[in-house]
């Protein structure tokens, strides 16, 4: 197992096993976020008037080559939440439409959906997904069970919040191409915890959150859209980018990237965050941690004598739910593991079932995994 602890921040006499909710960040490439800001207060008219376009090009570039598309389809976003309310704001849904989801999606998108589905008179349909899941046609059959001839949009996520479920949205993405319907992605969990070739995936649109698990700055994030189906984007912030008197060579990036005076550190840092992981051969601790995360379900469903929710380890990465006893209140059992044994983990409410989502990122080890068991067994 790789110990990348002497890299991050983190306070010592904590059991960081939460990696999936905010991230943390490298050491190196926290230098490299606050180098940014200090250019940035020695002559902010030189670096915002003149430095800005260039600047961000290349580390737009720097993303692109990652996601494996061009420049042109991706822009900086703070987060995933954002892109996802552009493209919801955008398209052209009515009162008939349907918009296809699951049961398993991030509440702020959730809201989102909801709250434009009430402005605009279409269905936001969560089809449910039981568990395990146990191959990519088993998934989309039960997603399939919710399209009618008025499904307009598929929404899902790549890697789902509360279940930590890897969904095959490849396969989900090319079947409903063949049917005439948009595709939409949460991704916010995807980069730096599974390989991602935007081509490959073949979605039309994608937000991906790079704070959590490529480790870049808070406020980084980003949207790439097909080039088929960018027209479709309107600018959520109305700036200088629309009627651009400098215009580029992409209205999709003219209307996203200015959207007035801001720190763009977190977004130039994001190369820095890409070397990062690159410079430490993440393939094999992605695979080390996947490991670490494995032991935890098993130990804790031993543990508790339930079965756990995934049934197939190509269906979770770096973070794992795993099933708790429906007697414990998720509130106190976080406070109590935090409060006498310094956990930091998440206890979720999920439909009806209590889950403790384990995130194992390269800072972790089996001591804190071996922590977490003797914390559990004790408050259980």
């Amino acid at each position: 197992m790789h110990n990348l602890r002497r890299f991050f921040m983190l306070d010592p006499e904590v059991t960081f096993l939460n990696h999936g909710s905010f991230g943390a960040v490298p050491r190196p490439v926290f230098r490299d976020y606050q180098s940014w800001q200090r250019v940035l207060e020695r002559q902010p008219v030189e670096f915002l008037g003149r430095r800005f376009t260039p600047l961000m090009l290349t580390a737009r570039s720097s993303l692109a080559d990652y996601l494996r598309t061009f420049p042109s389809n991706v822009v900086f976003t703070p987060n995933v939440t954002v892109s996802i309310n552009i493209v919801a704001r955008s398209l052209d849904l009515a009162e008939g439409d349907e918009v296809l989801s699951t049961d398993h999606e991030y509440g702020a998108c959730d809201r989102t959906w909801r709250f434009l589905s009430s402005q605009k008179g279409f269905r936001y349909v969560q089809q449910p997904v039981p568990l395990p899941i146990r191959s990519e046609d088993d998934f989309i059959n039960v997603l399939w069970k919710g399209v009618t001839s008025k499904t307009k949009v598929i929404f899902l996520s790549h890697i789902t919040s509360p279940t930590a479920t890897i969904f095959p949205v490849a396969a989900v993405c090319e079947r409903a191409r063949q049917a005439g319907i948009l595709t939409v992605v949460d991704g916010a969990h995807a980069p730096g915890q599974i390989p991602l070739e935007m081509e490959s995936i073949g979605a039309d649109f994608y937000g991906g959150n790079l704070h959590k698990w490529l480790c870049a700055p808070k406020g980084a994030g980003f949207l790439y859209a097909h080039p088929s189906v960018q027209p479709l984007l309107k600018p959520l912030i109305v700036s200088w980018g629309y009627e651009s008197e400098n215009p580029s060579n992409s209205m999709f990036v003219d209307y996203h990237e200015w959207t007035g005076t801001r720190d763009i550190a977190a977004y130039l840092a994001v190369p820095a965050a890409i070397k990062f992981q690159a410079g430490q051969n993440w393939e094999s601790v992605r695979g080390d941690c996947h490991n670490l995360a494995k032991e935890a379900q098993q130990r804790i469903c031993e543990l508790t004598g339930l079965k756990p929710l995934h049934a197939e380890e190509l269906f979770f990465g770096q973070f794992v739910s795993i099933p708790l006893p429906d007697r414990i209140s998720p509130t106190l059992l976080k406070e109590a593991l935090y409060r006498r044994y310094k956990v930091e983990v998440p206890i979720i409410a999920w439909k009806d079932r209590k889950l403790i989502r384990v995130s194992v990122q390269g800072y972790n080890t089996q001591r804190d995994i071996d922590k977490l068991l003797y914390a559990l067994e004790h408050l259980l």
